[in-house]
């Protein structure tokens, strides 16, 4: 009696446990992504091959909570998949085919966008396993992660290549070929890739199935899509309704091409606002500009659109150099700027650590790792990025309203939502400037934590010197 009693409640405690395990494996590490999180949160361009001397998932994974640190929210991770063999490029731009020194052609690992494979992980990274355990432990700290995809071309030793030819752009020789500038009908120089044929449905069908392949499996949040402006709007109405059938995504596109939000894009580059604060740190252009950038994006964005503003990225840096290389003592005042301004900021891999060398693209390169100014500047800003809702940048942003002060130069405006604002105050030029506006009781700097006393007339400010200002100390989410 006592052995079956003993059957019984051991019976009941392995399908009680079977039960648990079941739920514990359905439970959601984190919350689907929502336009509330999207109101509130920095971007983390994760350049996962620099990011560290491994280079590897792993490496990055140990990281992960201490971007919570800066107000990071969204990880986006530069490509994942492997890299074409065939026509991979070396640093000057020639094929590492070309190269007789076996171990010089070693050290050339190609461009993140020449992917051989869209349903594998590049080996340099690590394996699935360790994809998954990234994934995981980012949701395990609130923050969402969405993959770089490149759907315009893939490398030359795709599987596609060979197995349907047909699914790519060729020729009148029946040649594949790289993608083509339509305006000059040469190649854009990206010879490393070959060009996909929209034209074909059943590739269509192949590249949607494959995207929703990282989503079913490994929980990712969203894409980040490559040069989306060379991609058919209407493949990405289907692919992302398809994609949100599966789970809430965040779609980012690496284009100003307004048509992409009608198709399912949540946000876009702000290329054109970003080469503006190039200009003015170099002395080429002056608020006017600035203010009929943003004139222009009101006419054309709709309330839902907004933009992705940056000070660098991993083109910028790595081509066109870093940021004190481009905004010198700008740099400080125009990384405030793109926090306070609609939109989301975002941060690049060492931005945070004052990355101060242009990273190698084509080979094994790595970032310092030394909190700094930067990071100390970025932290404060995430702070109030994530928890002041006059800072909020998405589809419900905070209003944005110019003040008038009568200088060229002394950009004033205001951001506001619900009972709470702000008043970015600045200075963009490398002359002090005299200027006037009404500022009254505006006093309480959000950067210092302290009062500072404006006068309405006359008023000075030194060379890119600026405030975030509030009526009052409040923080309200």
């Amino acid at each position: 009696m006592k052995i079956k009693n003993l059957v019984v409640a051991l019976s009941i405690l392995f399908f009680s446990c079977q039960k648990d395990a079941e739920v514990n494996k359905n439970d959601k590490l984190i919350a689907p992504i929502s336009d509330q999180v999207l109101e509130t949160a920095v971007i983390y361009e994760a350049n996962i091959r620099q990011y560290s001397k491994e280079g590897t998932f792993k490496a990055f994974t140990k990281d992960i909570p201490v971007l919570k640190e800066l107000g990071v929210k969204v990880i986006w991770l530069m490509p994942i998949n492997p890299i074409s063999e065939i026509k991979r490029k070396a640093t000057d731009g020639s094929f590492t085919s070309e190269i007789e020194d076996k171990e010089e052609r070693k050290k050339y690992l190609g461009s993140y966008y020449s992917v051989s494979d869209y349903k594998a992980i590049n080996p340099e990274f690590g394996n699935k396993d360790d994809f998954k355990a990234m994934i995981d432990t980012a949701h395990n700290n609130g923050i969402y992660v969405i993959v770089d995809w490149v759907p315009n071309h893939t490398g030359w030793d795709h599987p596609w290549i060979t197995a349907h030819p047909e699914w790519y752009t060729q020729n009148e020789q029946g040649e594949i070929i790289d993608p083509i500038n339509p305006d000059t009908g040469k190649s854009w120089g990206w010879t490393d890739t070959a060009d996909l044929n929209y034209d074909n449905l059943d590739m269509q069908q192949e590249m949607i199935k494959d995207l929703k392949y990282w989503v079913e499996n490994f929980d990712i949040d969203g894409y980040r899509m490559d040069v989306a402006h060379k991609v058919p709007p209407v493949f990405f109405n289907e692919a992302i309704t398809e994609l949100k059938k599966i789970k809430p995504i965040f779609m980012l596109a690496e284009a100003e091409q307004h048509e992409l939000f009608r198709n399912g894009f949540d946000m876009q580059y702000a290329w054109e606002g970003h080469h503006i604060l190039n200009s003015i740190a170099k002395g080429e252009a002056t608020v006017s500009d600035f203010d009929s950038y943003m004139n222009k994006q009101n006419e054309l964005l709709e309330a839902s659109d907004f933009n992705m503003n940056f000070v660098t990225n991993h083109d910028e840096n790595s081509w066109n150099g870093t940021i004190k290389e481009r905004m010198g003592e700008a740099s400080e005042i125009l990384t405030t700027l793109v926090y306070t301004i609609p939109g989301m900021p975002l941060i690049y891999s060492g931005q945070e650590y004052d990355l101060n060398h242009r990273l190698k693209f084509f080979e094994k390169d790595s970032i310092p790792k030394t909190k700094g100014a930067t990071w100390d500047l970025l932290a404060k800003l995430g702070d109030l990025k994530n928890n002041h809702i006059a800072f909020h940048g998405g589809k419900k942003g905070a209003a944005y309203q110019r003040i008038e002060t009568n200088n060229d130069h002394i950009l004033i405006f205001k951001r506001t939502k619900g009972k709470e604002e702000v008043y970015f105050v600045g200075n963009l030029s490398e002359q002090t400037q005299k200027f006037s506006a009404n500022l009254d009781g505006i006093s309480y700097d959000l950067l210092a934590h302290k009062n500072i006393d404006f006068v309405s007339q006359n008023m000075e400010l030194t060379p890119w010197e600026y405030y975030l200002l509030s009526p009052k100390h409040s923080k309200n989410k």
